[in-house]
């Protein structure tokens, strides 16, 4: 039986279903097609940014909070999505991009990224103080994570213009941003007397602030489920191994769990998840690497239809692009010349990720376009280049337009996310 979410979440998130899909990423292509299947599905869709993607420095992506709101309504607009059913987050918002600081100036630009984000109206700011900063080794005490914690909350509670107030979401057993980057061979679920001294210890560092109501508006805590991915492999979700931390929810009233690193998991896990009180489902990776592998597919149509020089081909321009900036890969990948590029291709950390936005990709990807155009790709070329999407392509369900087939491949991935989260 599926627990029901507590009331502010489904609110505030889930539009009365028992789960929400939380898309992190920043790839246009990918918001559109998340839009897009809201609009069809007449709900809410949740977006979040990262720390890194976007903060008041401009993070990877060289957009503010401010910005990035904007680049989202201005998505909305163009597919007929009501901006006003967009709800947007903020993830990891804490001292990581700036650890390798003394813990004050770290805190000092953390809080300064909250204020941004809170000034732009992110309705969901999660708020992680997790990691230590210069001289602290790999985590601080509980009680100190928390009490920065708080001390973001209260930045963010002062910061807010209009609109209805953050709801926040708590916890310091976080997984990895983006994927482990070690071999998977064994994964610790958190421990349910750790779940609860998260949220007794986040309760007590916001009292200590006069930020009772804040706290009342804390929703999710982040928490260890037993899922992960690394570059070539899944740990899947399995419920037996969870029992005792799912059964702690009982003690959490008006708490979720949040479940990070949920890319690739099999159907099945997500319902499960999703059954089991794991409410807010994120996923970033896995939404890219099915737009890339549709990229590459029609990429390997266009030159069926329309050779072009081999150094043209997109996978040699990402090579390409890849090699002259590693600092996105370099560090996350290990092996071989031929290991490496294959990882940089095809690793399900997807670290590609990072260079779609380069001019030199960005170009690229619309050649591609341009090659194709309009036409109709012939079905049996949609069988050997992108085969999953040759049976909605049979029975009609999906034109075979090059934008309509990488569009509907993310789409495919958001379904199952979809599904588990009805319940």
């Amino acid at each position: 039986m599926t627990r029901p979410a507590p009331a502010l979440v489904r609110e505030r998130l889930t539009d009365g279903a028992a789960g929400v899909t939380s898309i992190c990423t920043a790839h246009p292509m990918v918001i559109e097609a998340a839009l897009l299947q809201g609009a069809r599905d007449g709900r809410r869709v949740l977006i979040e940014a990262t720390c890194n993607q976007v903060n008041q420095d401009g993070g990877y992506t060289g957009m503010t909070p401010a910005d990035f709101r904007a680049f989202v309504e201005t998505i909305a607009a163009r597919v007929g999505f009501d901006p006003s059913r967009v709800v947007l987050g903020g993830d990891h918002l804490g001292p990581n991009p700036w650890k390798h600081l003394p813990a004050e100036e770290a805190m000092g630009r953390a809080r300064a990224m909250i204020d941004a984000y809170a000034r732009a109206g992110f309705a969901k700011l999660h708020l992680d103080t997790s990691m230590g900063c210069a001289g602290e080794g790999a985590a601080p005490p509980d009680a100190i994570a928390a009490e920065r914690a708080a001390s973001l909350a209260e930045v963010a509670e002062a910061a807010r213009i209009d609109g209805p107030a953050p709801v926040y979401v708590i916890g310091t057993e976080v997984p990895t941003p983006g994927g482990a980057l070690h071999a998977l061979d064994t994964l610790a679920v958190t421990r349910p007397e750790a779940a609860l001294r998260t949220v007794e210890t986040h309760r007590a560092a916001f009292a200590a602030k006069g930020l009772e109501d804040a706290f009342n508006r804390a929703i999710g805590v982040v928490v260890q489920p037993g899922v992960e991915f690394g570059n070539d492999d899944v740990v899947a979700y399995r419920p037996d191994e969870a029992r005792a931390l799912v059964a702690s929810l009982s003690a959490m009233p008006g708490f979720v769990f949040e479940a990070h690193s949920t890319d690739y998991q099999p159907a099945a896990a997500l319902d499960a998840l999703v059954r089991d009180g794991f409410a807010i489902l994120k996923v970033g990776p896995w939404l890219t690497f099915a737009l890339r592998e549709a990229l590459y597919g029609l990429d390997a149509i266009a030159q069926v239809l329309s050779p072009a020089p081999i150094e043209e081909a997109l996978p040699a321009v990402m090579e390409a692009v890849m090699l002259e900036a590693p600092e996105h890969w370099r560090g996350h990948y290990h092996g071989g010349a031929d290991a490496l590029r294959l990882q940089r291709h095809f690793s399900f950390s997807d670290r590609i990720r990072y260079y779609w936005t380069h001019p030199t990709a960005r170009a690229a990807v619309e050649r591609l376009f341009a090659r194709l155009g309009e036409r109709i790709i012939p079905e049996p070329l949609i069988g050997q280049y992108l085969g999953a999407l040759q049976p909605a392509v049979a029975d009609g369900a999906l034109v075979a337009r090059p934008k309509d087939l990488a569009i509907a491949a993310v789409q495919r991935v958001l379904m199952v996310y979809d599904k588990a989260c009805r319940g």
